[in-house]
């Protein structure tokens, strides 16, 4: 399987600029897909009866075991009433995993919320989640609660 490589925006022109340099940056538009309320994009053309079942089928395409079924229908409702916009990078090898890393990660570095409650120069948001049911204390294990991680 290749790597999905997924971001979660609070606004949707946050993740249209994101967008727009992944694609200036040489990603093809094929592969750098944003869905929003406002641009559902590829979700747009599943086949279902319902704004959020297309959402949520086009998510668990991406998140697609099991135990991510929860995950992908939370991040639909989100996305359908206009809370969040996504980028999903679709990377081809090590490099281009790398190098959308980094652009995702320099976007994160950008946000006026960084170091806004940090007592060092550190993140203090690495990892954003939506819900936490399971009440884990890693992003590992919030997004994979079936299997056993030591901390």
């Amino acid at each position: 399987m290749s790597a999905v490589l997924l971001a979660v925006f609070g606004q949707y022109g946050d993740a249209e600029r994101v967008r727009i340099k992944l694609v200036s940056d040489g990603f093809p538009t094929d592969r750098v897909e944003l869905t929003a309320a406002a641009e559902p994009g590829r979700a747009g053309l599943q086949p279902a009866d319902s704004r959020r079942a297309k959402f949520a089928q086009y998510f668990r395409t991406l998140l697609t075991e099991d135990d991510e079924r929860e995950f992908a229908d939370a991040l639909a409702e989100r996305v359908e009433v206009g809370r969040v916009a996504t980028v999903a990078v679709h990377p081809r090898g090590a490099i281009e995993t790398a190098r959308a890393a980094e652009i995702l990660e320099h976007d994160l570095e950008n946000q006026a919320f960084e170091h806004a409650a940090s007592r060092g120069d550190g993140y203090w948001v690495r990892h954003f989640m939506l819900d936490n049911p399971t009440g884990a204390d890693c992003i590992y294990c919030r997004l994979f609660p079936a299997h056993k991680h030591e901390h």
